[in-house]
């Protein structure tokens, strides 16, 4: 007996190690090969950590040697240094690591647009895992085959035609709210990151899921808290998250509970004004369209409880996220370049003059319109599209191996000197005077402000009506300048925003 134990206690110390430096190291400094005899270089390959302290590092050493006093509208080299330099040593496409797990960075146009076309279905949406997976759950976003279409149908319906007219009023209600709110702030300094915060989540909560800005408020700041989690979790490698839970991870699996009791709630309200017949269906809004698909009488069209919380969380923290960074900028960028902010002043009273906004105004508003495409050119909330590989697949002249994910960097691609020309990294919405196509010379891929393909954001039109309205309302009110206080100190925090917000002077037209 005492032989066995001992045997296997060998055999254990012996094939163990050998297990995880196969793992660890050869599986890594094989496929870098591979992948280097084709023309994809990048960083080398480090020991379990990957790239990931040398992310950490040029991140770090950024930080420090910054200028913030500066106006610059490049903010990928502070944004993702580690990106910026890479591309510069290694080319538009290249390999690193996070961790063990291989990431290949790519920003030729060309192969963007195969990946994102995904004609094969051979480049996946990147399934959730972790803290990720408690904010987003099986989200339409990573959703794959039949549950993606029937998901992404729904959707398309929530947020589009006579749908999205009827939450205009909504939409203009909550900002008069915060426009009512600034009247006794006349001649002081508005931090509107913050502003713009509060009315895209009273914005969602009324429109989508007809309820206030204060009953939405504890979800919102329950996504928010799982958002900081993502955050601070992001670059660290551990083998033993599986077995030992951190105090992030305890502080995660609480706040997904009373997240999902919140939603819960909101769902079993209207669940309950229907079955006690206080109203007479669900409603039109995002909310009713996912109640009406769980009572659907056709097993193909129906939903799970599940997926309706996932989906009342993607849209609460996605719609919120990319709306009040887009109206964040686009003021920054109005308050810089006031001339701009004239011409989308003229454009906004011609058509409304002191009206509120409608659906046919605001579909004419071309100047407007060029200046969100190109805030969201110079400033993408999104840093990363990210895809994965499941088996060996043809990328252009490559072959790239599975289990690789694919990372496309908006920023960089929006300051291509080729496609943009030498005034890429400058403010110029005229770029867009004839449209998208126009503007990138034929490269669909050239701007990616809400991605390209059939995984284009669905909420599109959504958080483009809902910024035209609140900048042509605050335009018919008030010019405005940026703060002499204001530091310029962009950072990604799950989309990219102002570090220390953004101080507005409000001036009243009359």
């Amino acid at each position: 007996m005492i032989p066995l134990l001992a045997m296997c206690l060998s055999l254990f110390v012996l094939v163990i190690p050998s297990i995880i430096l196969y793992k660890l190291c050869w599986i890594p400094l094989h496929l870098q090969r591979s992948m280097e005899i084709q023309g994809i270089r990048g960083p080398p390959y480090r020991f379990f950590h990957g790239t990931t302290k040398e992310i950490i590092k040029m991140k770090q050493q950024t930080n420090d040697a910054v200028d913030m006093s500066l106006l610059d509208h490049d903010i990928f080299p502070i944004i993702q240094p580690y990106f910026y330099s890479w591309i510069k040593v290694y080319g538009n496409n290249f390999l690193h690591w996070i961790g063990t797990e291989p990431e290949l960075v790519v920003s030729e146009p060309e192969l963007i647009k195969e990946i994102l076309s995904n004609k094969d279905g051979t480049f996946q949406k990147i399934k959730g895992r972790g803290y990720f997976k408690k904010l987003f759950g099986s989200w339409l976003v990573v959703a794959e085959g039949e549950k993606w279409s029937k998901l992404r149908k729904l959707s398309n319906h929530a947020f589009h035609g006579d749908c999205l007219k009827d939450m205009l009023p909504g939409m203009t209600a909550c900002v008069e709210s915060m426009l009512e709110k600034w009247r006794t702030q006349h001649g002081r300094e508005i931090e509107v990151c913050s502003e713009f915060k509060q009315l895209s989540s009273d914005v969602i909560s009324r429109t989508a899921f007809g309820s206030s800005y204060l009953e939405g408020r504890q979800i919102f700041d329950m996504l928010s808290k799982l958002g900081l989690l993502i955050f601070r979790n992001r670059l660290k490698i551990t083998f033993f998250r599986k077995f030992i839970k951190t105090k992030d991870d305890m502080e995660a699996e609480k706040t997904e509970q009373l997240l999902h009791d919140s939603i819960m709630e909101i769902v079993k309200k209207r669940q309950l004004e229907v079955d006690s017949g206080k109203a007479d269906s669900f409603g039109s809004d995002f909310l009713g369209s996912l109640l009406k698909c769980h009572h659907d009488t056709d097993p193909k069209s129906q939903i799970s409880a599940a997926e309706i919380i996932d989906e009342c969380k993607t849209f609460y923290f996605a719609g919120q996220e990319t709306t009040f960074s887009l109206l964040t900028w686009t003021t920054f960028l109005l308050a810089i370049h006031t001339e701009w902010q004239e011409r989308a002043r003229e454009e906004v009273l011609q058509l409304f003059d002191q009206r509120n906004p409608n659906s046919d105004g605001i579909a004419r508003l071309k100047t407007v319109n060029m200046i969100l495409y190109e805030t969201l050119r110079l400033y993408s909330p999104v840093t990363s599209i990210l895809r994965r590989i499941d088996s060996k697949v043809k990328l252009g002249k490559y072959e790239i191996p599975a289990d690789v994910k694919v990372a496309i960097p908006p920023l960089a691609i929006h300051r291509n000197p080729d496609i943009w020309g030498r005034d890429a990294n400058l403010f110029k919405p005229e770029k867009f005077s004839q449209g998208v196509a126009k503007a990138t010379n034929g490269n669909p891929t050239a701007f990616l402000g809400f991605g390209y393909g059939p995984r284009t954001c669905v909420g599109l039109n959504f958080a483009m009506t809902e910024a035209k309205i609140a900048l042509s309302m605050i335009l018919q009110r008030y010019k405005f300048t940026l703060s002499p206080d204001y530091v310029h100190s962009p950072s990604i925090y799950i989309s990219v925003k102002p570090q220390h917000g953004v101080g507005i002077l409000l001036h009243p037209l009359a």
